[in-house]
């Protein structure tokens, strides 16, 4: 694990010396992305499997009809499945190690074994059976799922063609692998969450670039302007993103004003801006937002107005993560948030979603933009420990300044295990003045 400490240390002794975080290499992002797979392959996915019941998950994908979860499953090397990628995780008892087995012609990363030679047998179909049938195990997990998208990547061709080889005796056994597939893919480790702070210093820093006098001139830059500026950033700095990025623009004058006017919308003193914007490193996701407001001619600072109503959407991701509980589903925190809010005057919109692998990850819903009373089967989950949460919102705010409301829209990372909530790296507490004045993302 030699390469994994390595470049762990430079990621942090970069953050520790005040510099802007490492970028690693291709190479050493590889090795990284590799040693922390055999490391979640042998702490975590042994835990789960008991813990869901499981003696047996089989994961089956097919090249250019990826399964979600299978990407998650290779090194990364590899960057889709090739022909028909077989891997199965069997637990052979809790006094022995996890057996990881590949159904192809050649391992697939240093803990999936190759466990087919085609010249002897070249039914690879056929070997999976046998490999299953030898194993005789008690329950076996497949990626079938009524709730959560990235649990049911196998095609229902596939699931045929598993039934097929499978003696009778074994076919009532295959059931949906469902919350396995949804906590394999929520879990964080300890060496991941070491890593995870740089991955969203990296984004905060980015925004921060973008959202100054480097790149915006009041009166000539569009909103637009500014999201390619992002785009391009996020290639020149060798990363990726999972979505478009967005700026947005609210002002001073009637809504329907604003709506007339020519788009994309030039940015003008005065003007508070949004962004939502993430990236993908080192196969995990930032997703962010957060708020800047352009002086006027003679402003040194923010109006109290914004200042006093960006401090109720923090006091509203307070009241969020204050209902974060093990055990307690996400339609139960979003129930309890939303009327302590409304009590104290706030008026919310919640939809917080789990961050990881993908953007908007498999896990505890709590709420989305258009379901506040509460979310089906995903918002039924329980919240577990080691995961980790976009705490993504809004609150409206009347400003008589304006003579209309504002939304107070915000989203940050977060990590949720024993010791409670914290964000990940911080959270915007001072909205960004360009030119800068001050500055953002105390703890």
């Amino acid at each position: 694990m030699k390469y994994f400490f390595v470049s762990l240390l430079l990621l942090i002794s970069a953050a520790a010396f005040g510099q802007a975080p490492l970028i690693l290499t291709q190479r050493d992002q590889a090795r990284v992305i590799d040693e922390l797979l055999e490391d979640r392959l042998r702490t975590v996915l042994p835990g789960l499997m008991r813990r869901e019941g499981f003696d047996m998950w089989v994961v089956i994908s097919r090249e250019y009809n990826e399964d979600p979860v299978i990407k998650t499953l290779l090194p990364a090397t590899w960057h889709a499945a090739r022909r028909t990628t077989m891997l199965v995780a069997f637990d052979r008892g809790a006094d022995k190690e996890m057996e990881y087995l590949a159904v192809a012609r050649y391992d697939v990363g240093k803990t999936f074994k190759r466990a087919w030679d085609p010249d002897a047998n070249p039914d690879q179909w056929a070997q999976l059976g046998k490999i299953i049938s030898e194993r005789n195990p008690k329950k076996i997990g497949v990626n079938k799922a009524p709730s959560w998208g990235h649990a049911d990547g196998l095609t229902s061709n596939d699931y045929d063609n598993l039934i097929k080889v499978l003696p009778k005796n074994l076919q009532p056994k295959v059931v949906s692998a469902e919350k396995l597939a949804v906590s394999w893919l929520e879990t964080r480790t300890e060496k991941e969450m070491a890593i995870y702070q740089q991955i969203c210093r990296i984004s905060h820093d980015i925004i921060q670039e973008g959202f100054s006098d480097k790149v915006i001139q009041p009166g000539v830059t569009t909103t637009e302007d500014v999201v390619w500026w992002y785009r391009e950033r996020i290639k020149e700095l060798k990363l990726d993103t999972w979505f478009h990025p967005s700026v947005s623009v609210q002002r001073n004058e009637p809504d329907a004003l604003m709506a007339k006017r020519p788009q994309p919308l030039v940015i003008q003193p005065g003007d508070f801006l949004h962004v939502d914007f993430g990236i993908t490193y080192l196969r995990l996701n930032t997703d962010t937002q957060q708020h800047a407001y352009i002086l006027k001619g003679g402003e040194t600072e923010v109006p109290n107005y914004l200042i006093d109503a960006f401090a109720k959407g923090n006091r509203l991701q307070d009241i969020l993560t204050g209902n974060y509980k093990e055990g307690r589903t996400g339609n139960e925190i979003l129930k309890a948030t939303r009327e302590q809010a409304i009590a104290e005057g706030i008026t919310p919109s919640i939809y917080t979603h789990p961050i990881g692998f993908h953007g908007h990850a498999a896990g505890t819903t709590v709420g989305m933009w258009d379901m506040q009373g509460g979310v089906p089967f995903t918002g039924d989950y329980p919240m577990h420990y080691k995961t980790a949460y976009s705490i993504e919102l809004n609150c409206t705010v009347n400003i008589p300044e304006w003579k209309k409301d504002i939304r107070i829209q915000l989203e940050e990372d977060g990590y949720f295990d024993e010791t409670g909530f914290r964000y990940i790296d911080g959270r915007q507490r001072e909205i960004i003045t360009i030119p800068k004045m001050g500055g953002i993302n105390g703890k």
